[in-house]
Order: structure tokens, then sequence, then C-alpha cells
């Protein structure tokens, strides 16, 4: 057994840096919360090659001088905490005073600052944690860090990020957090010398969210009216529950400036809607929560996303009171808003808004995409037959096990005899089987498709867009033909026919929460998600006819795993002689 030693200080900041610097979009995160905590009134985050060639971000912060720019790369070094008390009442983002030198020890770091109070500025280089000579440079009142070559000396870190597009897309979902948690900010973000977004400083909470989510998302937000309770106050916005989703990805939860995770404010919002969710659904909301610093301990996870409340259930009781005061703004859609062209997106002036502000409820519309309703006019494109025959069809001899029709029940399920007993067979179970197995085989080629005569849009979200485009080919072969549109936004050329206009958002979205939680995105996988999606839908869509029961069991038994639907819902379900004669007390 090895003698235990100290760790060298370059060593014991490249281990630091594991759990801080996760990938690109983590040092992004730290070095605009160390110029949000300076002062700073504009941000500019530059990246190349997804934040692996370089990542710079410039503010006009108060700036450091020469002792304070030496200091901060040592570890554990921060101005932020004094004594174990500060630790009760932190109100900053950043304390701890791991994160520069953490990423200066797997970079090649630069460093050029200077306060309003000295006439040169001063510039350090750090190579793989080696600190360079300081010197005096040129530079205005302010902060400038580059991180260059980002893991280049520890390469199998670097193995595991991922495509440029999606470091970037995590990069630029990190940006709008920040540019929501301090509006006040006007945040600037670049990537491969090109402007993604530019969000001025000086806006309120609902501008600069309606900036971010696009015209048509904006114009359904519902606003909280703020609640209070001991110690804390909660305010903010939701969406109707047709914006209902998987993941809590679409949750964005800010505690005291500081954007944050935590399964009581998810269950707070469930609460809030009374019930109104599909099980399994959460809210799209966003919330600023105001609290006490010592009722919440922010030392608990390394990149300080997740939190420990010291009375959880206050806070889930005042987030549900909030969520409810909106609660007629929850019920069914009473009107729809006027069209709007797609010119329109994305404009920082939103038309016709009330002199007062948002409305406590506003006029809820159904979940659609950028592009009215009015003008989604679906257009057949000629495909092959479809996979299972709406034509009325005959009794034939059955396939696989001998099983006799004896009847139905209720016009849901179709009674049969078996050898052994009676035999209960759900068509509609039978059918998505059906449809799953042949839409993994064909590759969609069987599936009739409707292309639009206007593409929808959808706005997803700058992550959500490059997951679904990573599976563009994927998607194609089921039927919808996707593409780019810039800015955030996806625009869907065609679909299944069984798939109406409106389900596309919230089956694509679907589709995208479960490849964002899965660790692996493999084509497989996109393509059995999928593939479980439509074969729900298209069973849906048809009648049950368990009088047609014989075919649909030909066609079943053909199928590599009849007893199951996709989803693992039985198809068949047996009561043997045996089971029946017990229960009515036959058996010896």
């Amino acid at each position: 057994m090895p003698r235990i030693q100290v760790l060298p200080d370059v060593l014991a900041s490249q281990v630091a840096a594991g759990e801080v610097v996760e990938r690109p979009a983590s040092v992004v995160k730290e070095l605009v919360e160390n110029s949000i905590d300076a002062g700073a009134r504009e941000v500019l985050v530059e990246i190349r090659r997804g934040g692996a060639a370089l990542i710079r971000v410039t503010d006009d912060g108060s700036g450091m001088g020469r002792e304070d720019a030496r200091m901060c790369l040592e570890r554990h070094a921060t101005s932020k905490l004094q004594s174990a008390a500060d630790l009760l009442r932190i109100r900053t983002l950043g304390f701890r005073g791991e994160a520069i030198p953490s990423m200066a020890s797997v970079s090649r770091f630069r460093l050029k600052t200077r306060t309003a109070e000295e006439v040169a500025g001063t510039e350090i280089e750090v190579e793989g944690g080696q600190i360079g000579p300081i010197r005096d440079a040129g530079c205005p009142v302010g902060t400038v860090m580059e991180v260059r070559d980002l893991f280049f000396n520890v390469p199998a870190r670097k193995k595991f990020l991922k495509t440029e597009s999606t470091e970037s897309a995590h990069i630029e979902h990190q940006l709008r957090l920040h540019a929501l948690a301090a509006a006040q900010v006007r945040i600037r973000f670049r990537k491969d010398d090109r402007e993604v977004f530019d969000l001025p400083a000086g806006l309120d909470r609902l501008d600069r969210l309606r900036q971010i989510l696009g015209l048509s998302v904006g114009r359904e937000l519902m606003r909280l009216e703020p609640t209070e309770a001991t110690g804390l106050r909660v305010e903010g916005f939701i969406l109707p529950h047709g914006h209902a989703r998987r993941g809590r990805r679409h949750q964005c939860i800010f505690l005291n400036g500081r954007p944050v995770e935590d399964a009581a404010i998810s269950r707070g919002l469930v609460e809030g809607f009374r019930g109104g969710l599909q099980e399994g659904l959460h809210p799209a909301a966003w919330l600023w929560i105001e609290m006490d610093p010592a009722w919440v301990d922010v030392n608990v996870h390394p990149a300080k996303r997740e939190i420990r409340l010291r009375k959880p259930h206050d806070l889930r009781e005042a987030i549900a009171a909030a969520v409810m005061g909106a609660s007629s703004a929850l019920q069914p859609p009473k009107a729809i808003e006027p069209e709007t062209s797609s010119s329109e997106r994305g404009r920082p002036v939103i038309p016709n808004r009330p002199e007062s502000g948002v409305p406590k409820v506003s006029v809820a519309r159904p979940v659609m995409p950028s592009v009215p309703a009015a003008r989604a006019v679906w257009q057949p494109v000629a495909v092959e037959r479809p996979l299972i025959s709406q034509e009325p069809v005959t009794e034939a001899a059955p396939a696989g096990p001998g099983f006799r029709l004896i009847g139905t029940l209720l016009g849901r399920f179709a009674l049969l005899e078996s050898s052994d007993g009676l035999v209960v067979l759900d068509p509609r179970a039978a059918r998505e089987r059906i449809w799953y197995e042949k839409l993994m085989a064909a590759g969609g080629q069987s599936v009739h498709t409707q292309s639009l005569l206007v593409p929808l849009l959808l706005e997803p979200g700058p992550r959500e867009v490059e997951l679904l485009l990573a599976h563009r080919e994927g998607l194609a072969s089921a039927g919808f033909e996707i593409g780019d549109f810039g800015g955030g936004c996806l625009q869907v050329m065609s679909a299944p026919d069984f798939v109406k206009p409106e389900e596309v958002q919230p089956l694509l979205l679907d589709l995208a929460d479960e490849l964002a939680d899965e660790a692996t995105l493999s084509r497989r996988f996109a393509d059995e998600r999928l593939a479980k999606s439509l074969a729900r839908k298209a069973a849906l869509r048809e009648k049950a006819r368990p009088e047609e029961a014989m075919v649909l069991l030909e066609a079943l038994f053909q199928c590599d795993l009849p007893y199951c639907a996709a989803d693992g819902r039985p198809t068949l379900s047996e009561f043997s002689m045996g089971e029946l004669e017990r229960r009515f007390g036959l058996s010896k």
C-alpha cells in the first residue's frame, strides 16, 4: 500500500476540474457568474468549435488589481467568504474559489483585467496549471477571460465531449438561464464569429422571457401573482397544461438569482395544477424565488445546481398556491389569438400589450407552433399501402394457437376460446404491436405520409432542436421531414397521415425529452422511441373492431413478441380452466 501524500497543486486542481468543469457549458457558467458578481452591465460570450477551441468572456465589471488577479488563480482564494458564518448568508453566485484555477489547469488560460483606479491593466497566462509571468496590459475597465484548447492535457476527458453543435446548444441554454436570472445585464453570444443573440439590459422579466421563447409561446404566458410566506417570496410565469412535458428541462427556477434544480419546487408546480396534468408530465414554468439565505444551502453540489432547503414544505405550498391563483387560465382554451406572420417572430417589442403589463390570467391558446393552424394545410403524398387495412375484412383461419372467436365484450375486447380456457384479446394493443414491429422492420417505408403546404414552425429550444436534427434520418424514415429554421426554431415539412397537426409538436418534444434523458443517443434508441409513439397514435386512430379478431391474430402471431404491446401492455390475457374452476368453487 503506497504511503499517503499531499497531491501537487496542479494535480489537485485537475481533480477538482473533474467536478466543476464537466463540459464547455460549465466553463461559461462559472465565468458568467463571476462577471455578474463583479457588477457587470454587459457580458459578451464568444466560442469556437462548441467551446472546445475557445471560450472568451468579456465584461465591464469592477475588474481586479494586480494582486487580486494573481490570487484568483490560487485554489480556494475568494473575496466572497471571510468566515464560516458567511456560508449562512450567501448572496453571490460564486464563493468557493475553485472554478478559475480548475479550468486553468485543463486549458490554455489567459486573464486580462483592470480596475477604474488603475492606468494599466494586468495580463496573466496559464498553460495546464503552470502560471506564466504577470505583465502590464492595455485594456478597458473590466475583465476578459479566455479558455483555449479545453482538456488539451486531459485527453481522456476530451473524448467525452459531444459534437460541436451539441456543446454549443448546452452553452446557449446556460446563457439563456443567466439572461433570465439577471435581466439587468446585457448578454451577447457569438458562435464561430456569428452573433447568435443580443439580449439588451433594462427589460423586465416578461419581455426578456418573450425574447427568449418567441412571440408565439410568449403570448400564452400566464403571470403568477407574487405569493409570500415566512421568509420567502415566489413569482413568475407558467404555460397552460397543454405545454406540459415529460422532463423538467423546461422548468427554470431562480433562487436568489441563482439557477437551481429541486424536487420540492417541481412537486409544488404539479400540485398547483390540481390534477389537471397527465401522469408523468411536468408543467412549463419560470419562477423567481427570493428566500432568506439562512434557509437554503447552496453548497451541496460541486456545480451548485442542486440545493438543500431548510423548509421545503413551506416553499412547495407557496408555489402551489401561486399556480392555483391562475387556475381559471388552466381551463380549456376559449379563443385563438390573431394570426401572426413568421416575420414577427423574435421581435422584442410585443404588440397589443396592455399598459398595466400582462394580466394575471391571459387567454390561453391550444398548443400550436408559430405558424397559425389555419395555414397548416396537409397535402397527401402518394406512398405504399398502410400496414393495417381499414376496409371491412372477412373471417380467416387463425394462425398460431388454436383460438376460436366466441364473442365480444362491450365492443372493446374479443373473447376467444383456447384449448386451456378463455383468452381476452385487446385489439388496440395488438395493432400497436403490429405497427411497432412493422415500423422498426420497414424503416417507415409503409407509412402514409402527408406533407405541409406551409411548414409548421416549432420552437422547442436549442438543445431540443439539436437532438432532433441529430436524428433527422430516423425521423424521415418514420414520415417526419424536419429542417433547421435557425434561431432555435425547427420546421416540419411532413408527418405521418395519422398524426394531426396539433399533435406534431408534443410528439416530437416527448421524443426529444426521452433522448435527452438517455446517456447514449444511439440511432436505434431514437428509432425505437419514435416507433413506439407512432404505433400508439396509429392504434388509437383505428376502431377496436373485436369481430375481426381472427384476421388480427394472424398478423399478430407473425410478430417477434406477439404477447405484449410496444410499451409492455399485454395483448392477450388467458384465464385457464383450472383458474375458472377455482373461482367458481368447482376445483377438487
